[in-house]
This record gives C-alpha cells, structure tokens and sequence, in this order.
C-alpha cells in the first residue's frame, strides 16, 4: 500500500488503483492529494509492469472538488499556487502514456467533475451525478473544465452546465458522450476492475500511442493525423506485441501481450 493521508495506492497485477480518501469531506481536493497523484502517476509511468490507471473515491462520493469549507478564508496568492498544481496534475493524466479510468460513484462535482474529464474512460455507477458546481459560489471552472465540456460537448452546452451549476444524472452523462459504462453500485468496484484489466492486458505501447494522437486529434487537422498515424505504424510493427497479435491471428487463439 502506498500513498498518503489523503490518496491510497495500490498495485495489483497491471493495474494501479488510486483512491481519493477524505471521505469525510467528500474526497475535495488537498494539496496533500494532489502531490500524492503526482508522486503516483510517476511512479505508473516508470513501471513496466504498470499497464492502467484507475481512480476511485473512497466513502459516498468520488470528489467535491475544491473544499468549500475553506473558500473565502485563502489568499489570491495561495490559490493561485493551488490551482497551478490542480492544473500539473491535469496534464499529468493526459501526458501519462497509459490510459486512465476514472470510476464516479455519488457525485463527481466541481474541479472533481474536471478530473474525471481528464481521464481516458469514466465509469460511473447507477444514480451518480455530475455537476459543474463553480458557479454556486461565484467562481469559474478550474482544472479544465472550459476546455473538456467544450471537446465533449460543444459551446452551447458546455456554457449550460456552468451557467447553470446543475446537476447532470448518469444518463444524461451517458448520452451526452461523457460516460463509458453505467455500471451497477452494488459491484462497481469489481466491474470496473474487470474492464480496466481488459484494456491494461492489451498491446501497451498501442495505447498509449493511440490515446496521445487521439489527444491530438482536435488540435490538428487531418493532414497532420494522417502522417502521425504513418510515423507511429511503422513504431508499432516493430513491437514484440505486434509479432504477438500477428502470430496468434494466423494460429486462432487469444494474443498473450507483453507490453513490448
């Protein structure tokens, strides 16, 4: 078990399992939580074994995001470092190159509505809730969320959700594209685990190639995704777990990756 306070981490086989843990609290952000990912997604980055990354909340929800309790009282200085590190860890997530599984249960709101965004694949459970909640108390998003809604969403509903500061419920995330699998809540744990370990028992070096150019899709034309789709097809052919795939279509049976 590693971590801190506030996040626990675990590796078991490919897949890490972080868990926001100040459940008192409804898991909102600290500091504390926030080096503790970072220290995290380093460590999932330099390990081979390390395939996938999921991320959970501990207690009735995955995150409220920035701790309301303590609005009003920090200074512009102390929040502008705060969100610069919200903002490190952002990017963390969408520079790791392995996927990221976001699993909400309760609420997802706020800045922790942002970080399930930044991941590759949200898994949510029943009766779950999305809600961009900055403008209840005055504030804009922070942690990408002008950025997420408007890629997923488009403009127009993207500024309805933070104009309005409403929650969504899981199915509307679902039909909107924001959600993956609506899973059940009494066995989310053990579902998201199993999906998370189809992907994480995949060709490793594919995926994370196939999420940095899916990233990069709506930021370049389609000239420039046609020859960056060239340049890494001819890094994949090179890979064992291509010979992998190759050998065990030609032979009928299921592709034993390894990563390499």
């Amino acid at each position: 078990m590693r971590g801190n306070e506030h996040l626990t981490v675990q590796v078991n086989g490919p897949i890490m399992h972080c868990v926001l843990n100040r459940p008192e609290a409804l898991n909102a952000f600290s500091d504390q939580m926030i080096s503790g990912l970072m220290k995290a997604l380093k460590e999932a980055e330099e390990s081979e074994d390390v395939k996938a990354v999921v991320l959970s909340g501990a207690g009735r929800s995955f995150s409220a995001g920035g701790d309301v309790k303590g609005m009003g009282q920090a200074s512009a200085a102390k929040l502008y470092d705060h969100v610069g590190k919200l903002n490190q860890l952002i990017l963390a997530i969408k520079a790791l190159p392995k996927p990221v599984i976001a699993v909400v249960h309760g609420y997802a709101a706020g800045a922790g509505f942002n970080l399930a965004l930044a991941c590759d694949q949200i898994l949510a459970a029943e009766k779950s809730k999305f809600v961009m909640s900055f403008a209840q108390v005055g504030l804009i998003s922070d942690g990408g969320g002008h950025y997420f809604l408007t890629k997923v969403l488009g403009p127009y509903r993207a500024k309805e959700l933070l104009f309005r500061a409403e929650p969504i419920n899981v199915e509307q995330a679902y039909d909107w594209g924001m959600v993956n699998r609506i899973l059940p809540v009494d066995d989310l744990e053990g579902a998201a685990m199993e999906y998370a370990l189809e992907i994480a028992n995949g060709p490793a070096r594919a995926i994370g190639m196939i999420k940095r150019v899916v990233d990069q899709a709506d930021q370049s034309d389609l000239a420039a995704i046609l020859e960056q789709e060239r340049i890494s097809q001819t890094m994949m052919i090179a890979t064992e777990d291509h010979k992998e795939g190759v050998e065990a279509f030609k032979n009928k049976r299921k592709p034993e990756f390894a990563g390499r």
